[in-house]
């Protein structure tokens, strides 16, 4: 690259210095060397000559572009030459040969190298028998010298053979000097000795073959037996405490012998103690008496307790702390206690009342927490570390009671069924209607917080009971009776058991329905919300495989399911003070209708009805997801109502159409302001504006005069947009248009939309439905009968979904849908194959 061009300097001097300076401002790869498709050569004779003065420099140029061509031919023939010769036969064969001579020499080294080792080592064998020897000397002579220090050998002659130094006076015979305080019991003296002994014993183990050591090997173990026996009679005398027994001093120089003979010895006297002591205890509780049944159970572990209290300030003092003489006290009580609970509690089998069940569980507990409070250790740890068999540790007292726990989950499920009582069955709707009248309102209903808060004190009961497969049965009690709550007391306050008929011409909304509805959604969700915490609560609590089974998933679904129905009933009784305005819309004369100079009256009556249901609704539900849900399946529904007594007050005329453009703008805004600011989303207006859309453009095509045919089917594929010979039939049927002009619009119809192929083959218009039912829109069971079904449940929040926007029609119906009937749909296809062939004619002969 060049320097960066001065800017003080004129450009056209620049330039002349350059010129004379023979330099060229290319650039640093020639764009020669990456010739491509893309090879333009306007744009490289450009970079060569950018200006006319350059043009000077023509000559140079082409010199070095002749030299650079003449370069590279002699490279491509270097090249060549040089390939030829890689690729020469000889020269491979001369590689070869080279490799096989490296392979040769190779060999060669190797042999040279066994050579070397084999004369090497024929020159050191003398060493290393001698320093073979010297090892086996050396070996010999401390094996020797230990023999010597147990007393086993004279003393040797050459002490220092071989830098061997002599052992200290105190191991000499130290077999005899063992022998003699184990007659002396100097348990001092005999821990010190003992441990000298099995340390210098121990090398000795791999050459008991030999008769002299295998016959010290066999003295050594009699001794230790010798050492094992005396200390057991020792302790069993100190047990006795008579008057020749040992003092706690000897106990204690004793046990720290007892260490040295190994873990077996301390746990075999430990044992033996334990069993001494625990002997009065089986005598004094045995399950054919009085006082070793369950209901004194209390009696035991006072028992225990003055003999743990006896053994710390008595017999207990002479052992070592580090054996925990009391951990294997309380652990030999707790083997036995659990056995005789077991065997009471099977015994008493169904005669167990549970007020037995829980004093005698209690007392153990309580007793198990004192115990690891006293020796500041968890309990299992203690168990654990006093089993015999450390893989399968002892279990506690409290162990025993969960086989038998079902007598208590029983008696719980008997409470939550008297607690409910009260609230199942006929009496439950009177009991609402009397909470209604009350002055002070409530939210939920009181038998729901007063049923968790039984949940609550129970499950905190149980925990501190057992924390295992009680606890998870327990559980599925709770799942029960929220299912029987959310059935046989939600679900029927919701039921009327004096059911009235309302007037036809009766717009207002009942007060108790709508009072009973409300209340059920915010139970339900109240109930759903507690149920999710309970079942966190259980899972914090509950140990072992179970904790991964815990899941109220199921009812908190049933819960939202109740809501689902309680916002059907509301909806119901939407849909009924509603219904009057509608059937008079039903009973509208559009043919004779002339002027239109605002909205009819039955749109106020929807509205009035409307804003008084709202009023009632609004301040009554907590929840504003349910009543967001409640206003989006409402102007789904007055829609769909409003549509269906559109239809079957036809014909309908340009002129009544366009008197229903006006009603349905007015129902429109009512319906978007509806819910009020707080409760408005962008989904609910996003649902309203596309429900009424759709209507507005059937009825602006109703409103389009037929005349000129063109002009009003061209409006049709505008504002509808399908090619169904159906739709445009239902169309022209709404519009009232006399059969003889029918067949001609429909043949132009089809000469029209043949020719338009983006058009799709249906329509919202496909699923509406020409003969609407004059029973309710929503098709659920009515609020008269005697029970309310229940949407399935799904999961989780999904089963909001359970409740969608009520269809525009209820049976779809067209000749794109395939026909479910026989007869109807062989007469509908045959009355109209003379219009479809003549379609098919014209599609064939239509111009290319």
């Amino acid at each position: 690259m060049y320097p960066q061009e001065s800017e003080e300097l004129p450009h056209d001097l620049v330039l002349s210095i350059k010129r004379i300076l023979d330099l060229k401002a290319l650039p640093e790869t020639d764009p020669l060397d990456t010739v491509g498709d893309g090879f333009n050569v306007i744009d490289v004779i450009n970079l060569y000559f950018p200006d006319e003065e350059s043009l000077g420099q023509l000559d140079a140029v082409q010199a070095q572009l002749v030299q650079d061509e003449q370069d590279l031919r002699d490279e491509i023939s270097r090249l060549r030459a040089e390939l030829r010769l890689q690729q020469d036969p000889s020269r491979m064969q001369l590689i070869q040969g080279m490799i096989s001579q490296l392979f040769g020499q190779m060999a060669l080294i190797r042999e040279k190298a066994a050579e070397s080792e084999a004369v090497v080592r024929d020159i050191t064998r003398d060493i290393q028998i001698l320093d073979l020897g010297k090892e086996n000397i050396v070996r010999s002579m401390t094996v020797l010298k230990r023999l010597q220090m147990l007393g086993a050998l004279p003393p040797l002659s050459h002490r220092s053979f071989l830098g061997i130094q002599s052992a200290p006076t105190t191991t000499v015979n130290s077999l005899s000097q063992l022998e003699d305080y184990v007659r002396d019991k100097r348990y001092i003296e005999i821990t010190q000795t003992l441990s000298a002994v099995k340390e210098i014993s121990a090398s000795f183990k791999q050459y008991t073959s030999i008769p002299r050591i295998s016959q010290l090997w066999r003295r050594i173990q009699e001794l230790q037996g010798d050492i094992r026996a005396l200390l057991e009679t020792d302790f069993d005398t100190y047990y006795l405490q008579t008057p020749n027994s040992p003092k706690p001093q000897t106990i204690a120089a004793a046990c720290t012998t007892a260490d040295v003979l190994g873990p077996d010895v301390r746990a075999a006297l430990t044992a033996r103690y334990v069993a001494l002591l625990l002997a009065e205890y089986r005598r004094i509780f045995r399950l054919t008496d009085e006082a070793g049944q369950l209901d004194n159970t209390s009696r035991r572990y006072a028992w225990f307790r003055r003999v743990l209290g006896t053994h710390d300030t008595g017999l207990g003092r002479a052992f070592l702390p580090d054996w925990n003489v009391g951990w294997w006290l309380l652990a030999g009580f707790i083997d036995v206690t659990r056995g005789d609970m077991a065997a009471l509690l099977s015994k008493a089998g169904k005669e167990l009342t549970v007020t037995v069940l829980l004093d005698a569980l209690q007392q153990t507990k309580d007793f198990e927490l004192s115990m690891a409070k006293k020796f500041t250790t968890p309990l299992q740890d203690i168990l654990q570390a006093t089993s015999p068999t450390p893989a399968r540790p002892l279990q506690s007292i409290s162990s025993s009671f969960e086989p038998h726990m079902g007598v208590y989950v029983q008696h719980q499920d008997k409470s939550i069924a008297d607690l409910l009582v009260p609230h199942r069955g006929q009496k439950t709707r009177t009991s609402h209607d009397t909470i209604q009248n009350h002055p002070t309102a409530i939210v939920v209903l009181p038998s729901s917080t007063e049923l968790f808060y039984v949940y609550g004190q129970t499950l905190e009961g149980c925990a501190t009971l057992s924390t295992g497969r009680p606890l998870f049965d327990l559980l599925e009690v709770f799942k029960k009776w929220l299912r029987i709550y959310a059935e046989e007391v939600l679900v029927s306050q919701m039921r009327r058991t004096h059911p009235q008929s309302r007037r036809s011409v009766d717009v207002r909304h009942d007060v108790n329905e709508i009072g009973n509805a409300c209340l059920v959604i915010n139970t339900a969700e109240y109930c759903q919300t507690t149920a999710q915490e309970l079942e966190e609560k259980v899972r914090q609590r509950i140990q072992g495989d179970f904790k991964e089974r815990v899941s109220l998933q199921t009812e908190c679904d049933l819960f939202i399911s109740v809501a689902v129905a309680a916002i059907i009933a509301l909806l119901r009784e939407l849909e009924a003070v509603c219904e009057p305005a509608l059937t008079s819309l039903t009973r509208m004369t559009w043919t004779n209708h002339e002027l239109v100079t605002g909205q009819s009256p039955y749109v106020g009556d929807i509205v009035r009805a409307l804003e008084s249901i709202t009023e009632a609704i609004v301040p009554l539900i907590e929840s504003k997801k349910y009543l967001r849900n409640f206003f989006d399946k409402a102007s789904s529904l007055v829609i769909t109502r409003f549509t269906n007594a559109l239809v079957r007050s036809r014909p309908l005329k340009e002129k009544g159409a366009e008197q229903l453009l006006i009603d349905l703008s007015a129902l429109k805004s009512c319906l978007l302001k509806l819910p009020g600011d707080a409760l408005i989303t962008p989904s609910y207006t996003r649902g309203v504006t596309r429900s009424t859309q759709r209507l507005e453009a059937l009825l602006k095509v109703i409103v389009t005069p037929q005349d000129p045919a063109e002009g009003f089917i061209l409006n049709y594929t505008l504002l509808i947009g399908d090619a169904s010979f159906s739709n445009f039939q239902k169309i022209i049927d709404l519009k009232g248009t006399p059969r003889a002009e029918q067949n001609d619009l429909l043949d132009f119809f089809v000469t029209i939309t043949s020719t338009k192929l983006e058009l799709e083959q249906t329509s919202f218009l496909t699923e509406l439905d020409m003969d609407p039912p004059t029973t309710s829109a929503l098709g659920l069971t009515s609020p008269n009968g005697s029970r309310v079904a229940l949407p399935g449940t799904g999961g989780g929040e999904a089963l909001l979904a359970t409740l969608v926007s009520p269809p525009l029609s209820n049976t779809p119906s067209g000749a794109d849908t395939p026909p479910r009937g026989d007869a109807p749909a062989t007469k509908q296809v045959f009355s109209d194959i003379r219009r479809l062939m003549s379609f098919a004619v014209r599609r064939d002969t239509a111009p290319q």
